[in-house]
């Protein structure tokens, strides 16, 4: 009998990894749907109440982001009051639209495992979670599992994606598995 594992029983950090490696997992199962492997899961009192992976290549729609899907699935049962409550752990950090989304929706906290050098939007381009100018923020934790939401992007990047804008040929590509210091992420072309 498989054990059950119950997330209000854990340490914090035991808790953040067990959330992360859901998200991991919704990123995993991306990546072999054909998407950019982003995935997420929304946490509310120690329980995933929504989910999310990215949606764009199939759908052909630049807005079905992982985060995006997980807060349709959990307004399908919550009133958008209870994200105020509510924590968004994501394999790479949200990027500028859905960071003003999240922002909007007064998300609690959002925990990510990588950073996004080209379009992020809580810190690795922008700060729309912290942007004074605009309604009460959220805090922000990055680098949960940082080598392995890495290493998902990097499998993605180096595969052939016939529905790109301009598809270039990728076939002498090899997967890179090592990191430098830096916190972001950076597709080579």
């Amino acid at each position: 009998m498989a054990e059950i594992i119950n997330p209000a029983d854990m340490l914090e950090d035991e808790r953040h990894s067990y959330f992360m490696k859901q998200a991991l997992a919704m990123g995993e199962s991306a990546l072999l749907c054909g998407e950019t492997p982003v995935g997420c899961v929304l946490v509310y009192q120690d329980k995933i109440v929504g989910s999310g992976m990215n949606d764009t290549n199939r759908s052909m729609n630049g807005t079905r982001h992982a985060e995006f899907l997980a807060i349709a699935e959990f307004l399908q049962v919550y009133p958008k009051s209870v994200l105020q409550q509510t924590d968004l752990y994501v394999t790479v950090e949200p990027c500028i639209m859905c960071a003003s989304a999240l922002r909007q929706y007064r998300i609690r906290k959002v925990y990510f495992g990588c950073a996004n050098d080209r379009f992020g939007g809580t810190g690795g381009v922008l700060t729309i979670h912290s942007d004074p100018s605009i309604d009460r923020g959220y805090p922000i934790q990055g680098g949960i599992f940082r080598e392995d939401a890495i290493m998902l992007l990097r499998r993605f990047y180096i595969q052939e994606n016939e529905k790109a804008p301009n598809p270039r040929p990728k076939k002498n590509r090899e997967l890179n598995t090592t990191f430098e210091n830096g916190d972001g992420f950076v597709p080579t072309a």
